[in-house]
């Protein structure tokens, strides 16, 4: 009896002993390697050819290996952007960002920065989502696309990086035309006046500039100031003639005519007398009173210069064929989900 129960102790104790051991290995990360002591020359070889088996996850926590077991040794240095390559093909976009920022702070003037600086643009650009979601990402891949090209601007990397920018640029101009059609079809005309009017201001040089032109025509009708949209609609009959986005523009400007005010002469009240609310006292300049210091109009000579003729500016007919200007003739909400590589 003694003896079953010294059994029983025993097997307890070793249960109680056994469990902190399968918890802490139940908490360690599935994708975490094993520490085994091995040299930088092992590691470095068996890193690169996990990736060119394609084995990337792999070829990265290795490179990874190289830079703790032998972090002040050459191959050091090039593990780190090797892990960053790896987890960029990996599609693990947030662990290479992180190599290649952790590489320039170590590293900040080595020649191989130009294309870390790269592969932390290509981390955020390959992230970006479609005009729909929150482009704070988008905004994060201009930035680093334009540190890239401050910094290195005859780099190898410059010149992908700024025609990427063009592309970023023309996806963010995509999400204020997104919102501005918006507030549009709400009816809340100020509001996407001031959509329109960011994208010809600050993204003028993007495909969608023909159709924001005639979005604000729109917009300034309905506003009720129609000189405005004559004015966006010249600029886009100079600019986009053979666009559909001015003939539409250009169909609602003779269903809304603008015409000028007539020009108020001097000694001319803005508002007639008999007009309610208007007061009974005469404009400075009027003909019958004499300023002090100011010769007084000799007699029968006329104090009222000529009237402008009726100006403003005329807008060019639109040209009934002709092909669509490239990209500015996209139809409205056609803005792809990611730009392209």
């Amino acid at each position: 009896m003694r003896i079953t129960q010294s059994r029983a102790l025993s097997l307890a104790l070793l249960a109680a002993i056994a469990l902190p051991v399968t918890a802490c290995a139940r908490h360690r990360t599935r994708g975490d390697l094993p520490y085994v002591a091995r040299d930088v020359g092992t590691l470095y070889s068996a890193a690169r050819a996990r990736l060119d088996q394609g084995r990337y996850k792999e070829a990265a926590q290795l490179f990874d290996e190289v830079e703790r077991q032998h972090p002040y040794s050459v191959w050091a240095r090039r593990a780190q952007l090797m892990s960053a390559f790896s987890y960029y093909l990996d599609h693990d976009y947030t662990n290479s960002i992180q190599s290649a920022q952790r590489f320039l702070s170590v590293h900040p003037g080595n020649r191989d920065a130009p294309y870390a600086y790269y592969l932390v643009s290509l981390g955020y650009y390959e992230q970006i989502q479609d005009v729909t979601r929150d482009q704070k990402i988008t905004r994060q891949a201009l930035d680093a696309l334009g540190e890239l090209t401050r910094r290195y601007p005859t780099s190898r990397y410059a010149a992908d990086a700024r025609l990427k920018i063009d592309l970023v640029n023309d996806h963010l101009a995509g999400k204020e035309m997104e919102v501005g059609r918006f507030y549009e079809r709400r009816g809340q005309w100020l509001a996407a006046s001031m959509r329109f009017r960011a994208v010809i201001d600050t993204y003028q040089t993007t495909t969608h500039t023909p159709e924001a032109l005639m979005r604000l025509t729109e917009c300034y009708l309905n506003l009720g100031v129609p000189m405005e949209a004559q004015r966006s609609a010249a600029v886009l009959g100079r600019n986009y003639p053979g666009t559909q986005w001015y003939r539409q523009a250009f169909r609602l400007m003779g269903q809304h005519p603008a015409s000028d005010l007539p020009a108020v002469g001097r000694g001319v009240q803005a508002v007639p007398p008999g007009t309610p609310g208007a007061r009974a006292q005469s404009l400075p300049g009027d003909a019958g009173t004499a300023r002090p210091g100011s010769p007084t109009p000799a007699p029968g000579s006329g104090g009222t210069p000529p009237t402008p003729p009726a100006g403003g500016s005329t807008m060019p007919t639109p040209a009934t064929t002709g092909s669509e200007g490239g990209a500015a003739g996209t139809p409205a909400g056609s803005t792809s989900g990611r730009p392209g590589t």
